[in-house]
């Protein structure tokens, strides 16, 4: 029986894994080793009960009494704190999905790589954070890194069969998140709640944000340079209001091959799940009559500056997407936090990188995750609000 993890498993990515484990058996059909999650941790013991995990970890220490409570007399393990994590990723399994958010997410996809796992990505920051890194461990370990971005999921499966040196560029799409029809003048007074509702996608707060500053759309921009080895020539972002289309791959004989599907991400977790074969998922084919049409428009960088710092991390390389990533994370908390407004947070990601741009060893890759987590808290503090220490 093909044994699995899933860390990150209350969140959106890991309850739509859940959903495909549980139809495709359960304990039935697939072995759990291990279950990790967030605060949440009723809906942790929950889901380990039901899949009768080895070990179910929450990332909140003082929750652990919670969680042993909640599992008691299962036989099952409870653990607490990110080491508790990175431990349970170490444990031998078959499969495991990374859907931690944040740079929270590196050290357990390093754990499962150096075991020589098959890691499916659904965690941004880890290649943004230290994509040589990742890389390096994952080729030195004899690891397979499976894209479950749904972007990156669509790049990785036009490209089957094809050579890479025949692409002429790949198109990312996005929705454009929340404010894509406001007014330039009103995203200064743009809310936290009003950022926090996709169109789209049914995803956590964060990454909903993210989407709305389109800072996850950056992400996915540096994520596919670093995974497909894609210069910021051959990277482009289309907005794509439908979400229909997910990723293109253009090739230099004037010929493209899209990746079309609806908005659920149960088909990039599946297709990651039964990888190198397709497997029945339950996910609505299309009806492209019902659709009627589709649209596309150039990204305004004006609306979404976080794009040109993309572009300007992928040319700067060394540590710049360690430091993005992290300085994105800070502002996204001082907004939520109602310390900075929503157009303050590229300019606040701007400046971390302008000073960590002056510090010794900034032109060279991290070489091992202290390095990263260096440059981590660095971009944290060059990026935080001012007056959080006043």
């Amino acid at each position: 029986m093909r044994s699995v993890s899933v860390l990150g498993a209350t969140g959106s990515v890991g309850e739509s894994a859940f959903d495909l484990l549980m139809r495709a058996g359960g304990p039935a059909g697939y072995r759990t080793i291990a279950l990790t999650g967030g605060a949440n941790v009723a809906r942790l013991a929950e889901m380990a009960r039901a899949l009768r995990a080895e070990i179910a970890v929450t990332a909140w220490p003082d929750k652990l009494e919670d969680l042993r409570a909640a599992l008691a007399g299962t036989g099952i393990e409870a653990a607490a704190g990110p080491a508790a994590i990175t431990e349970a990723a170490a444990r031998p399994a078959d499969w495991t999905l990374s859907a931690i958010v944040g740079a929270a997410g590196l050290p357990p996809g390093l754990a499962v790589l150096r075991r020589g796992g098959i890691l499916a990505l659904a965690n941004k920051e880890t290649l943004v954070a230290a994509g040589p890194l990742v890389m390096a461990t994952a080729r030195a370990h004899g690891a397979t890194i499976l894209p479950v971005d749904s972007e990156h999921s669509a790049i990785f499966q036009a490209l089957q069969g094809e050579n890479l040196d025949s692409v002429e560029y790949v198109t990312i799409t996005a929705s454009g998140g929340a404010f894509r029809d406001w007014p330039l003048e009103r995203l200064a007074q743009a809310s936290v709640a009003e950022a926090s509702c996709h169109p789209n996608w049914a995803m956590g707060q964060r990454i909903t944000i993210d989407s709305a500053s389109m800072f996850n759309k950056a992400l996915e921009v540096i994520e596919a340079h670093e995974f497909f080895g894609l210069e910021n020539d051959r990277l482009r972002v289309l907005v794509h209001p439908q979400s229909i289309i997910h990723a293109m791959v253009s090739h230099r004989d004037g010929g493209s091959i899209a990746h079309l599907g609806a908005p659920d991400m149960r088909h990039a977790i599946g297709y990651a799940l039964n990888w190198p074969r397709r497997a029945a998922l339950p996910v609505a084919p299309l009806d492209l009559a019902a659709l009627g049409s589709l649209t596309f428009a150039e990204p305004d960088e004006a609306r979404w500056p976080a794009l040109r710092l993309a572009r300007e991390v992928i040319a700067a390389g060394g540590a710049a997407g360690a430091v993005l990533n992290a300085a994105k994370e800070q502002a996204l908390d001082d907004f939520i936090a109602g310390h900075i407004r929503f157009t303050e947070m590229a300019p606040a990601v701007e400046q971390a990188l302008e000073r960590a741009s002056a510090q010794p060893g900034f032109a060279q890759s991290p070489a091992d995750l202290d390095e990263v987590l260096r440059w981590d808290g660095f971009a944290r503090r060059a990026a935080a609000w001012q007056g959080a220490s006043a």
